[in-house]
């Protein structure tokens, strides 16, 4: 008898939609260096996959408005026109009516072309699922295409795993057509995958576990930080998956042991881990960081060149 073929499961050969988080880039004297992080996202986009900026990985949480807005021209501009991509909206510590709030950035991301991805926010802690899910709704009311967070607070504290309910309602409100998962819990995530399949069947699960990137294989698509160290190296593990090529496995543990190293405790450095990675690379002008992010040690050099001699850098 021969053996069962690894693809032979009920998503093989599924086109996979990746989304990469892209990291915001410091020069050596420290302010933004715009120009890397444009190129950067050109080859993303280049390579096959969407952007998603002013994310936890652009440092959404420590930049000020217009600094956001900034973020949102450079993207439009080195992307052309026409060319999708998504922005987080992020509202905590305003003050206001919370849906207005949202409304207000969302307005300034659709104006540029982007598709919103709302944050959550601590404002929200404690209240019922119909009570989330009413905001939600006021909050996305009208527009065309909106993405949801759900994030650990392991990667940022005004984060949450909403209950089954909540997900349930968030599923139920047209304009949100996918949800980005962040729990690095694959139990929960499948759950999800679960709950969509029988209630929603195109709402996208948007996998954010960078330490179960493997996840697309039981129907999680991605938007992962981790795909910005790599986005080529993301996109052809993609092509591989769709096309059934075992080779797909080996690149996809590179891409994984990538991402045990980068995400490990305390997960917010792996931003600083980025950074060095994409120095490594050639990509960025240094590996500086948000003055507020936290830092690895000065060892890791060593850990992610490693890293990029098993992705064949």
């Amino acid at each position: 008898m021969s053996a069962a073929s690894p693809f032979d499961r009920p998503r093989e050969r599924r086109k996979v939609k990746g989304i990469a988080a892209a990291l915001l880039p410091y020069e050596t004297d420290g302010r933004i260096a715009v120009d890397a992080f444009q190129k950067h996202l050109v080859a993303t986009h280049r390579a096959g996959l969407e952007n998603a900026v002013n994310m936890d990985t652009g440092y959404v949480n420590f930049l000020s408005d217009a600094e956001k807005m900034s973020v949102l021209q450079w993207t439009r501009e080195a992307l052309g026109a026409d060319v999708p991509f998504v922005a987080g909206a992020y509202i905590e510590g305003q003050a206001g009516p919370i849906a207005g709030l949202y409304r207000k950035q969302m307005d300034a991301i659709v104006k540029f072309g982007g598709t919103p991805i709302l944050f959550q926010t601590s404002r929200l802690y404690g209240k019922s699922a119909r009570e989330k899910a009413e905001i939600y709704q006021e909050s996305c009311r009208g527009y065309k295409s909106v993405l949801a967070f759900e994030l650990g607070p392991m990667f940022a504290p005004t984060g949450e795993i909403f209950d089954t309910e909540t997900i349930l309602r968030l599923m139920e409100i047209p304009e949100i057509h996918g949800i980005k998962h962040s729990s690095l819990d694959r139990l929960i995530e499948l759950e999800r995958l679960a709950l969509r399949d029988v209630h929603r069947p195109d709402f996208r699960i948007y996998t954010g576990n960078d330490l179960g990137i493997n996840m697309i294989e039981y129907g999680s698509d991605y938007l992962l930080g981790l795909a910005t160290f790599a986005p080529e190296r993301f996109a052809e593990r993609d092509r591989l998956w769709e096309m059934a090529d075992p080779d797909y496995f080996a690149l996809s543990d590179a891409l994984q042991h990538l991402g045990n190293v980068a995400f490990r405790e305390p997960v917010p450095a792996y931003k600083h881990s980025a950074a060095i990675f994409l120095h490594l690379m050639g990509r960025i002008p240094s590996d500086r960081t948000h003055p507020n992010n936290p830092q690895r040690p000065v060892w890791e050099v060593e850990l992610l060149r490693d890293c990029v001699r098993r992705l064949g850098g």
